[in-house]
Protein backbone atom coordinates (compact mmCIF):
# COMPACT_ATOMS: atom_id res chain seq x y z
CA UNK A 1 0.00 0.00 0.00
CA UNK A 2 2.79 2.44 0.79
CA UNK A 3 4.82 3.38 -2.29
CA UNK A 4 8.44 3.69 -1.20
CA UNK A 5 9.59 4.67 -4.69
CA UNK A 6 7.50 7.87 -4.61
CA UNK A 7 8.76 8.71 -1.13
CA UNK A 8 12.34 8.36 -2.27
CA UNK A 9 11.64 10.46 -5.37
CA UNK A 10 10.07 13.17 -3.20
CA UNK A 11 13.11 13.24 -0.93
CA UNK A 12 15.47 13.66 -3.88
CA UNK A 13 13.41 16.46 -5.51
CA UNK A 14 14.93 19.84 -4.56
CA UNK A 15 12.86 22.03 -6.88
CA UNK A 16 10.15 22.72 -4.28
CA UNK A 17 12.60 24.30 -1.90
CA UNK A 18 14.00 26.50 -4.71
CA UNK A 19 10.61 28.09 -5.44
CA UNK A 20 9.62 28.57 -1.81
CA UNK A 21 11.60 31.77 -1.04
CA UNK A 22 10.34 33.60 -4.15
CA UNK A 23 6.76 32.59 -3.32
CA UNK A 24 7.18 33.97 0.20
CA UNK A 25 8.55 37.24 -1.18
CA UNK A 26 5.63 37.58 -3.60
CA UNK A 27 3.12 36.84 -0.81
CA UNK A 28 4.81 39.41 1.42
CA UNK A 29 4.76 42.12 -1.28
CA UNK A 30 1.09 41.45 -2.11
CA UNK A 31 0.21 41.46 1.60
CA UNK A 32 1.97 44.78 2.25
CA UNK A 33 0.35 46.37 -0.81
CA UNK A 34 -3.10 45.16 0.30
CA UNK A 35 -2.54 46.46 3.82
CA UNK A 36 -1.43 49.82 2.46
CA UNK A 37 -4.57 50.11 0.32
CA UNK A 38 -6.84 49.18 3.25
CA UNK A 39 -5.19 51.69 5.58
CA UNK A 40 -5.48 54.39 2.92
CA UNK A 41 -9.18 53.63 2.54
CA UNK A 42 -9.70 53.78 6.30
CA UNK A 43 -7.93 57.11 6.63
CA UNK A 44 -9.95 58.39 3.66
CA UNK A 45 -13.19 57.37 5.34
CA UNK A 46 -12.18 59.23 8.46
CA UNK A 47 -11.54 62.31 6.32
CA UNK A 48 -15.03 62.06 4.87
CA UNK A 49 -16.78 62.13 8.23
CA UNK A 50 -19.08 65.06 8.77
CA UNK A 51 -20.55 66.83 11.76
CA UNK A 52 -24.21 67.85 11.84
CA UNK A 53 -24.89 71.52 12.58
CA UNK A 54 -27.69 72.94 14.69
CA UNK A 55 -28.84 76.46 15.54
CA UNK A 56 -29.68 78.07 18.87
CA UNK A 57 -31.88 81.14 18.28
CA UNK A 58 -32.31 83.80 20.93
CA UNK A 59 -35.14 84.53 21.51
CA UNK A 60 -36.91 81.32 20.47
CA UNK A 61 -40.35 82.97 20.74
CA UNK A 62 -41.12 86.34 19.12
CA UNK A 63 -44.17 88.45 18.29
CA UNK A 64 -45.11 89.54 14.76
CA UNK A 65 -43.20 92.63 13.63
CA UNK A 66 -39.61 93.71 13.16
CA UNK A 67 -37.16 92.03 15.52
CA UNK A 68 -33.58 90.80 15.66
CA UNK A 69 -32.63 87.17 16.24
CA UNK A 70 -29.25 86.22 17.66
CA UNK A 71 -28.51 82.79 16.21
CA UNK A 72 -25.61 80.63 17.39
CA UNK A 73 -24.48 77.82 15.07
CA UNK A 74 -23.03 74.82 16.90
CA UNK A 75 -21.61 71.46 15.92
CA UNK A 76 -22.75 68.17 17.42
CA UNK A 77 -20.26 68.67 20.27
CA UNK A 78 -21.81 72.06 21.13
CA UNK A 79 -18.80 74.08 19.93
CA UNK A 80 -19.60 77.30 17.98
CA UNK A 81 -18.96 77.28 14.23
CA UNK A 82 -17.53 80.39 12.55
CA UNK A 83 -18.14 81.27 8.90
CA UNK A 84 -21.51 79.52 8.53
CA UNK A 85 -24.32 81.27 6.68
CA UNK A 86 -27.68 81.29 8.49
CA UNK A 87 -30.95 81.69 6.58
CA UNK A 88 -34.36 82.48 8.06
CA UNK A 89 -37.30 81.48 5.84
CA UNK A 90 -41.06 81.44 6.02
CA UNK A 91 -42.79 78.38 7.39
CA UNK A 92 -46.28 78.74 8.88
CA UNK A 93 -45.32 82.35 9.76
CA UNK A 94 -44.54 84.60 6.80
CA UNK A 95 -41.42 86.60 5.96
CA UNK A 96 -40.94 88.94 3.02
CA UNK A 97 -38.03 87.14 1.38
CA UNK A 98 -35.16 85.43 3.18
CA UNK A 99 -33.06 86.91 6.00
CA UNK A 100 -29.38 86.00 5.84
CA UNK A 101 -26.27 86.51 8.01
CA UNK A 102 -22.83 84.92 8.49
CA UNK A 103 -21.53 83.74 11.86
CA UNK A 104 -18.51 85.43 13.41
CA UNK A 105 -15.67 83.85 15.38
CA UNK A 106 -18.00 83.20 18.31
CA UNK A 107 -20.45 81.30 16.04
CA UNK A 108 -23.22 83.91 16.32
CA UNK A 109 -25.06 85.85 13.65
CA UNK A 110 -27.74 88.54 13.89
CA UNK A 111 -30.77 88.23 11.63
CA UNK A 112 -33.22 91.11 11.11
CA UNK A 113 -36.64 89.54 10.56
CA UNK A 114 -40.17 90.93 10.24
CA UNK A 115 -42.49 87.92 10.66
CA UNK A 116 -46.24 88.17 10.16
CA UNK A 117 -49.18 85.88 10.75
CA UNK A 118 -52.26 85.45 8.58
CA UNK A 119 -55.66 86.66 9.77
CA UNK A 120 -57.05 84.48 12.59
CA UNK A 121 -53.66 82.75 12.96
CA UNK A 122 -52.41 82.86 16.55
CA UNK A 123 -48.99 81.29 16.03
CA UNK A 124 -46.57 80.13 13.36
CA UNK A 125 -42.93 79.22 12.88
CA UNK A 126 -39.86 80.40 10.98
CA UNK A 127 -37.37 77.92 9.56
CA UNK A 128 -33.65 78.39 10.20
CA UNK A 129 -31.21 76.75 7.78
CA UNK A 130 -27.42 76.70 7.85
CA UNK A 131 -24.99 76.65 4.94
CA UNK A 132 -21.75 75.25 6.40
CA UNK A 133 -18.42 77.02 5.84
CA UNK A 134 -16.76 76.05 2.56
CA UNK A 135 -14.30 73.17 2.82
CA UNK A 136 -15.41 72.18 6.30
CA UNK A 137 -16.53 68.80 7.57
CA UNK A 138 -19.95 70.15 8.52
CA UNK A 139 -23.40 69.57 7.06
CA UNK A 140 -26.94 70.62 7.85
CA UNK A 141 -29.38 67.86 6.92
CA UNK A 142 -31.53 67.46 10.01
CA UNK A 143 -34.34 69.76 11.05
CA UNK A 144 -33.06 72.72 13.06
CA UNK A 145 -34.67 74.54 15.97
CA UNK A 146 -37.49 76.73 14.68
CA UNK A 147 -38.50 80.17 15.88
CA UNK A 148 -42.04 80.40 17.21
CA UNK A 149 -44.03 83.52 16.27
CA UNK A 150 -46.94 84.15 18.66
CA UNK A 151 -49.57 86.86 18.41
CA UNK A 152 -49.52 88.87 21.70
Amino acid sequence: MFDTDRLCAFRRDERAIEGLPIRLVIALVVGVASLSIMLNLLSGVQGLTTTELDVRPEPEVVEPGATELQVTVVGSDGAPVAGATVLAKSDSATLDGVAQATTGDDGTATLAVDPSLRANQQEGTLVLEVKPPAGSGYRDQRRNTRVLVVRG
